[in-house]
């Protein structure tokens, strides 16, 4: 029978606590965890009356399924709430913390309890640090119903999970908790006299509210961390009523720290949104992205390495000084290490974004690239060739070549330089852009006049 807040129901031993009375211990975040899918804030997209997630837990019709989103969004809290509202016993392990001994023991007391007709949630927190063999545990579990498995996880799971396993669930994407949301839950705890603060009658501006929730950065918990650190620093007026000052929420506040991954997927997604924003020819956005990386902890090093490649790729040809201010800024970073350093990869973000884009160089390479695998060993045109010895003279190497320097306008039109089966292929078009404008110019003249030679 499907479980509805307010009816009564069997609690597992394992799960007796969770949702208890309050417990003074406890911190703030782990008090005010909701207890019903209304009192979840975010995640309206999921949970929102006409969804079909919150039907099916509302009906007791759950499924295996991956929770993927960043810290403090709601997973776990998610996870407790599909066995509540399926009257289920909840078992937790945490893939940083435990092994497959762990795994098979939780395993086998969810096989106790489907014997005697209970099911079983077990949720498996950061999943994505199992590996293939561990993850390939759960497999058999879940085909045969003995579990409802629930991972939860901060990387991309196409990344992270086998196929075996993704094949089995559903993912279920969540997102950072606005500020609006995270106000709308530091309220609801500064009102709470059971789980929450109510008892202090704490004075809380709207602004000291709205900059803890900015300081939280889309996690709910950090969020209640954060006031509840404030509420134990916070002054009394001498009527039993204290307030967050100012002078509080700077002490709170002064470590602020920002969601990165230096190894996972906002990491590569921030460097792609940094390459695409000098591609785009947007400096703001380049500058943004590349202080974003920098603030993260990103080795600057790397940094300046891929900016280089950009001014070879994306600016190429258009704008050759781009290769050299790329090098220096290199080198002035190794020179005068951070911050005055990143200055100089902050200069080159800005002017790569500004200056003139072209691939052409980049596109002839790749052209290149395929003309020389697909064609095979093209033999060097007799005329081209070196001819050291008398015998090579004799066998016609270099016979017929004409010195460029000796002809009309410095150029012998006539003469082939690609291997026959590739003679008039075009390799590099210059962009009508920059400088490439000005090749593009002498480069079309210089074609035509070739095939004009060529044609006499």
């Amino acid at each position: 029978m499907p479980y509805h807040p307010g009816m009564p129901r069997h609690v597992a031993p394992t799960t007796a606590g969770l949702f208890a009375e309050s417990d003074a211990l406890k911190p703030l975040a782990e008090r005010m965890r909701p207890r019903s899918l209304d009192e979840i804030v975010g995640q309206q997209r999921l949970v929102a009356h006409d969804k079909a997630l919150r039907r099916a837990l509302e009906a007791g019709k759950i499924h295996s399924m991956v929770l993927w989103g960043p810290p403090g969004c709601g997973k776990t809290t998610l996870a407790l709430l599909v066995a509540r509202y399926a009257d289920a016993d909840f078992r937790a392990i945490s893939a940083v913390l435990s092994g497959l001994p762990e795994v098979r023991k939780a395993l086998t007391e969810a096989e106790v309890s489907f014997a005697q007709g209970r099911r079983t949630v077990l949720f498996v927190d950061e999943v994505h640090r199992f590996n293939k063999t561990q993850q390939d545990a759960f497999l058999p579990h879940i085909e045969k119903g003995v579990i409802v498995f629930i991972g939860a996880t901060t990387e991309n799971p196409s990344f992270e999970l086998n196929s075996a396993l993704l094949s089995r669930c559903r993912v279920h994407v969540l997102e950072p908790i606005s500020v609006d949301d995270i106000i709308a839950a530091l309220r609801r705890a500064l009102a709470d006299r059971e789980r929450g603060l109510g008892e202090l009658q704490l004075q809380v501006g709207d602004d000291a509210l709205g900059s803890i929730a900015q300081a939280a950065d889309g996690d709910v918990r950090r969020a209640l961390t954060l006031l509840e650190i404030a509420a134990e620093l916070a002054d009394g007026d001498g009527a039993d009523q204290r307030s967050i000052d100012e002078a509080t929420l700077a002490q709170v506040l002064a470590d602020r720290t920002r969601r990165f991954d230096k190894q996972g997927e906002q990491f590569y997604d921030q460097i792609s949104a940094l390459h695409k924003s000098v591609r785009s020819s947007d400096p703001d956005a380049a500058v943004y992205w590349l202080t974003r990386m920098l603030d993260g902890g990103v080795d600057p090093l790397y940094l300046a390495r891929r900016m280089t490649r950009m001014a070879v790729e994306d600016v190429g040809l258009a704008e050759p000084r781009a290769w050299r201010m790329a090098l220096d800024a290199w080198d002035t970073y190794e020179r005068l290490g951070s911050p005055e350093g990143e200055l100089g990869l902050a200069q080159l973000a800005i002017w790569l974004a500004i200056a003139p884009k072209s691939n052409a160089a980049y596109v002839a390479w790749n052209k290149a690239r395929a003309a020389v695998r697909d064609g095979g060993t093209l033999e060097v045109p007799m005329h081209l060739r070196n001819a050291p010895t008398k015998l090579m003279k004799g066998l016609g190497y270099g016979k017929g070549y004409q010195y460029d320097h000796d002809a009309e306008g410095g150029v012998a039109l006539d003469q082939q330089c690609l291997p026959d089966a590739l003679a008039g292929t075009v390799f590099y078009e210059p962009v009508e852009r920059g400088l490439e404008l000005q090749l593009r110019e002498k480069l079309l003249a210089l074609r035509a006049a070739r095939a004009q030679a060529r044609g006499k």
